[in-house]
């Protein structure tokens, strides 16, 4: 009944941690998998211009530390409402793809966008639609693969993450989405995410999902004041155990602790819980 799983280590935790300290605390830990990411202004990730020798020494870390790096994540929104902006971000995308399969990346992690549900328009969804499908062109070209992350508009009020639905997290979208996008570009479900931004539906839309899953985030929220704050999983209530054993997806499941303080003891709860459920 139950299965083990293929284990790796998301990146977002270590944002603020220089990129080395992502390999060897990767290394210590036990992966064989190590997330990665470009752009945002973040210490920890790449910079989205990289020299010829920036990019050998970023694979040979890999192999100094014996960690396979094919998931590449890159920061984007495609649903931004100034269509000059719109494209500005999507010619920054199809940018990034090429690099992102000189470092190696076979999966793309991309964002829908942030723009909340209710503000989308024709003209934004269109733009949207078309955005995937040019950057989906590009990435075939490179054997890359895309993978859509189910996220909310995340906007804090104190310490507090408050959630609300855009276009990869609200059922009718997701299914509009699974309609019109190539068959090729698939989700990286994300059911923490889920949770936060509707915690009524605990089946996390996993049967809509199912079978566009090629990438796959493990974490959980748990309440906050007004709203949450990330946790490892088995921190709170989301039943991994439940939803794994109903997943169809086969590759990696990348745990992504979010907290920064104290993120090596946050993956390794979430490692502990998944030998707890008997996944490990």
């Amino acid at each position: 009944m139950y299965k083990n799983i293929k284990i790796g280590c998301g990146e977002w935790g270590f944002r603020e941690l220089p990129l080395e300290e992502h390999f060897q605390i990767a290394n210590e830990l036990g992966f064989q998998w190590l997330e990665f990411g470009i752009g945002g202004g973040q210490k920890g990730r790449l910079a989205d211009e990289l020299s010829d020798n920036e990019i050998q020494e970023f694979i040979e870390m890999g192999k100094d530390y014996h960690l396979a790096t094919p998931f590449g994540c890159l920061e984007n929104d495609f649903t931004l409402p100034d269509e000059d902006s719109h494209l500005k971000m999507v010619q920054y995308v199809l940018r990034q793809i090429p690099l992102l399969a000189k470092l190696g990346a076979t999966s793309i992690r991309l964002f829908a966008g942030f723009t909340p549900i209710k503000e989308i328009t024709p003209e934004i969804w269109d733009r949207m639609i078309m955005a995937f499908r040019l950057c989906q062109q590009e990435c075939c070209k490179f054997n890359l693969n895309i993978a859509i992350e189910t996220h909310g508009r995340i906007s804090m009020q104190g310490n507090a993450a408050v959630h609300e639905h855009t276009v990869s997290t609200h059922p009718l979208s997701l299914q509009k989405l699974i309609q019109e996008l190539p068959e090729a570009i698939g989700f990286n479900y994300d059911p923490g995410n889920l949770k936060a931004v509707n915690p009524l539906d605990t089946t996390y839309l996993l049967p809509l999902l199912n079978d566009r899953i090629n990438y796959c985030h493990l974490k959980d929220w748990k309440p906050f004041e007004r709203g949450w704050v990330a946790c490892a999983i088995g921190d709170d209530d989301l039943d991994f155990g439940s939803l794994l054993r109903q997943m169809h997806y086969e590759g990696v499941y990348l745990i992504e602790y979010e907290p920064v303080d104290d993120v090596k003891e946050g993956i390794q709860r979430s490692l502990n819980y998944l030998k707890r459920i008997d996944f490990l």
